[in-house]
């Protein structure tokens, strides 16, 4: 077997395993019931399913500048894929949209709870502080 025909053979092969990849994280999202869920299968199997299609296209294409591009896609994705599927996870939770029967350990309630005090402290202080000064005012008027 020549080297090209080796290549050629790793490269299908990569890019139908990238492709199955992919596929399990699009019926991930259609199947699984919640967000959190649901963001888990598009991170996980979609990130391994890029690099393996990225991977079997640097090996059909045999070019140096085509391989530094494709690993700059990855390196992008790898970097992006997780810090978007925090903040969407995020944002479904505070609108409710995470079934909370199905969480083993639930912490963010106790972080929003806590910033829920906090916004109301610092609210009750600007209040405060406000009429101290509409008071003062109005005593520097007289």
């Amino acid at each position: 077997m020549s080297w090209t025909a080796i290549a050629d053979t790793v490269s299908a092969i990569t890019l139908l395993a990238g492709v199955l990849l992919t596929l399990v994280a699009a019926i991930g999202l259609v199947r699984f019931p919640d967000v959190l869920s649901r963001m888990h299968a598009a991170t996980k199997p979609q990130v391994l399913g890029l690099m393996l299609l990225m991977a079997g296209l640097a090996i059909e294409l045999r070019s140096v500048t085509v391989g530094m591009t494709l690993l700059l896609v990855v390196a992008f994705q790898l970097v992006t894929g997780p810090i978007s599927a925090h903040m969407l996870s995020r944002a479904g939770y505070r609108t409710g949209k995470v079934e909370h029967s199905l969480l083993v350990v639930d912490e963010l309630t106790e972080d929003l709870e806590r910033a829920e005090k906090l916004d109301e402290l610092d609210r009750l202080e600007m209040e405060r502080r406000r009429d101290a000064e509409g008071s003062a005012a109005g005593d520097a008027g007289r």
